[in-house]
């Protein structure tokens, strides 16, 4: 290897370094505030880089924030194997289960960080920008599933509009947003409900098995 390439293969693995570190700065920091009041000296403080470094790498804290949420997307996709259309041996409870429970594993992994974008869209423009784009990529992918799918029995002929309704209920729940899991927070009855919601409304009903 010359000594050009190595010195270039070490500044691309510094730079590496430096941009996960600001983007761990700020998982961290969201367990302990609102991003609201996340500054970018606040987070490179604790990324352990200069302002200069952040902006070499991120435009805002809002880009820190779209890259964390692009790779839960790009997690979404592995889980359910880039929304794979339900084979002949997938009962319909099991598709429901796995749609569900891979979006719970998404956000199980990357809380706080999407319980605090499902709440700050409600209040912030970027964060809910950032987030209608989030959820049209998943809404497209999965109605593009129901579309394939012969066994499919929605209870609405506006598909988009009914897949939204599912996975803005399924986002708000697993964000423990009080409205939908209650002030107990039994999150896991909660999801079995969301599961059966899905079920229901995209398959006409059947049982979850458990």
């Amino acid at each position: 290897m010359s000594a050009e390439v190595e010195t270039a293969d070490k500044g691309r693995s510094r730079g590496d370094k430096q941009r996960d570190a600001i983007v761990a700065a700020v998982r961290e920091l969201l367990e302990e505030r609102p991003f609201a009041e996340l500054s970018v000296s606040t987070i490179s403080a604790r990324a352990g880089v200069a302002r200069s470094g952040f902006y070499f790498y991120f435009d805002s804290k809002y880009s820190v924030l779209a890259r964390i949420v692009s790779e839960a997307m790009e997690e979404l996709d592995a889980l359910t194997h880039n929304f794979a259309p339900r084979e002949p041996d997938e009962t319909p409870a099991a598709c429901a289960k796995r749609m569900v429970g891979s979006a719970a594993a998404v956000f199980a992994s990357n809380d706080p960080i999407m319980s605090a974008c499902t709440v700050a869209q409600n209040t912030d423009a970027e964060i809910r920008d950032l987030m209608a784009d989030f959820e049209d990529g998943v809404i497209a992918k999965i109605v593009g599933v129901i579309e394939q799918d012969a066994g499919a029995r929605p209870i609405s002929d506006d598909l988009p509009a009914l897949v939204r309704t599912l996975v803005s209920t399924t986002a708000f729940t697993l964000s423990r947003d009080s409205a939908f899991i209650g002030r107990d927070g039994d999150l896991p009855r909660s999801v079995e409900i969301v599961e059966r919601l899905w079920l229901t409304a995209l398959w006409g009903g059947g049982q979850i098995s458990v």
